[in-house]
């Protein structure tokens, strides 16, 4: 009986001397959490006992599983808090820079025009007017999209529309060719950031309205270039195109003076590692909606790596980046070009040939004129076929998908410019006109749902910003079409259209992914997935 006494005793004190350590470290971007037994006299930690536990282990995917909400992710957080006054009051600031953005576009076609007679310019010089624009806009997009995603959404959004704003209103003074030159250049150049606020919208949206909130915001685009025309016809008549640039520049001044309210995107806020700074968001989000963020712990893969180009090329990667560059050309090709081609074909009057010969193909003679106000009118109907080419890609989107709404756009587009062929009165091209336009405007904000969509956090703006990229090489080659290879055959510039568009729609078609109804990534690893796979694979709830 003593015996077993001093054998307890001797249980009793090793268990007593015994020493626990915790020891956290770092695999994989996770905090693992190591338990390290020592026996007394001991310098280093024995490997009999050791157990190694991740903060987003096992035990707390059952859990969750089961329904124990003791850890959530930001993309959690986002579905409970859902979609409330926080995302109404964001549509409104981001629609601004859309809106500012579509108004500097739509310039391009309406001051033209009237540069030509004052400078006597000739087809090439006015085509690099806006061409120009789309170089700066090319130059900077995928560096916007590279601070974006290294520094901050609301940061890039901020700086790149006051560059927008102090080179804009600038550009309203130019004496001379040159000046426009270099000032429009550095407009495009602040304009290359513009799309980084759809990333921003994007990331603070549930699934269930991310596509329709997305395609809305091109509302705030319509209203702008419909904007545009209202004011050049009040403006262009008597004060000139210099007042033009200048009142254009108004949605900028209404973005400076509503910026600070912006919040930074809680999602790039956990890939950084500031869990903290991005629960304080969403509690701010929940309040403002009147809901309330799960409870537990945020928890969340951080990546230190963001905004690298090649992260677009890994093999999970590679052809949807490729093919959605191309997407992006196509689109910006054809709209600009369908915006380009509605004021010169207005100018060239009827495009039928004086002579009964129906062979003959119609000319252009593009000569110095200065747009009626009959000409503004048509212009801006036109323009209103953004409209229910937002609301056909409204219904579509979620409908159809992505991929095939995008498709069926391209390919709507290619049949209405067919009757632009013909001999077609001003009425029946002004219908046209509006068909094709309502077409390319609705697939183009599709790609702007579906690239956030199908690239992860870590590399969202830079896909976005490079997308733009190519986009502006698109629309940098359509003035050379529209503007100057129109004056040489009609014939042959509505063909490179058709052509263009129809290769989009294929691009389109063999997209390898659709993102309807999925979740945003947060990393290049697909941490998520791996997760959800740990998940199912784990023991049935105790």
């Amino acid at each position: 009986m003593s015996a077993l006494k001093r054998s307890s005793q001797v249980a009793y004190q090793r268990w007593k001397d015994t020493k626990i350590s915790f020891v956290t470290s770092r695999a994989d971007d996770k905090s693992v959490l190591t338990v390290h037994e020592e026996q007394p006299g001991e310098n280093e930690p024995s490997n009999e006992g050791v157990s190694t536990i991740r903060e987003q282990d096992l035990e707390d995917s059952k859990k969750r599983s089961c329904g124990i909400s003791e850890t959530f992710t930001v993309e959690e957080a986002v579905e409970a808090i859902g979609f409330g006054k926080f995302q109404w009051k964001l549509s409104m600031i981001t629609g601004v820079a859309w809106m500012a953005d579509a108004m500097e576009m739509m310039l391009l076609s309406i001051a033209t025009p009237q540069l030509r007679c004052e400078w006597r310019l000739s087809s090439w010089k006015v085509a690099f007017i806006t061409a120009i624009v789309f170089i700066g806009m090319m130059v900077s997009s995928s560096l916007w999209g590279n601070i974006s995603d290294k520094y901050g959404r609301k940061v890039c959004l901020i700086l790149c529309m006051l560059w927008t704003l102090h080179y804009g209103l600038l550009s309203a003074f130019a004496p001379v060719y040159s000046w426009i030159l270099v000032l429009r250049g550095l407009v495009g150049f602040g304009l290359g950031g513009a799309p980084q606020s759809v990333t921003l919208y994007t990331e603070f949206l549930p699934v269930k309205s991310r596509g329709t909130s997305i395609i809305l915001l091109g509302v705030f685009w319509a209203l702008g270039a419909v904007f545009e025309v209202l004011l050049a016809m009040m403006v262009m008549p008597t004060l000139g195109w210099k007042w033009l640039l200048g009142f254009s520049a108004l949605p900028l001044v209404v973005f400076a003076a509503s910026c600070c309210w912006l919040p930074e995107s809680a999602r790039f806020d956990v890939l950084r590692g500031r869990g903290d700074k991005a629960l304080d968001t969403l509690k701010y989000i929940a309040a403002a909606n009147g809901s309330s963020v799960p409870t537990g712990r945020l928890i969340a893969n951080t990546q230190t790596d963001r905004g690298r180009i090649t992260d677009l090329f890994i093999p999970e990667y590679r052809k949807t980046t490729l093919l959605v560059w191309f997407i992006w050309f196509c689109n910006a090709f054809s709209y600009y070009g369908i915006v380009l081609l509605t004021t010169e074909l207005f100018q060239a009057g009827s495009t039928c040939s004086a002579s009964d010969n129906s062979s003959m193909e119609p000319r252009c003679s593009l000569e110095c004129n200065y747009l009626t106000f009959h000409d503004y009118v048509d212009l801006l109907w036109t323009t209103l076929a953004e409209f229910p080419g937002i609301l056909v890609t409204l219904w579509m989107i979620d409908r159809v998908g992505r991929r095939k709404s995008m498709a069926v756009c391209f390919l709507l587009f290619s049949v209405s410019i067919l009757p632009l062929y013909s001999c077609t009165q001003r009425t029946l091209l002004t219908v046209f006109i509006f068909i094709a336009r309502a077409c390319i405007t609705g697939g183009w904000q599709v790609a702007y749902v579906y690239t956030p969509e199908v690239f992860p956090t870590a590399t969202r703006a830079i896909a976005i910003g490079t997308g733009s990229g190519m986009a502006r090489v698109g629309a940098l080659i359509t003035p050379f079409i529209a503007q100057v290879l129109l004056k040489s055959s009609v014939y042959l510039t509505l063909s490179v259209y058709l052509i263009c568009c129809l290769l989009g729609m294929v691009a389109s078609w063999f997209l390898p992914l659709e993102t309807t109804g999925r979740s945003l990534q947060e990393s290049t690893q697909s941490t998520m997935d791996q997760k959800n796979t740990e998940e199912s694979s784990s023991n049935a709830c105790p």
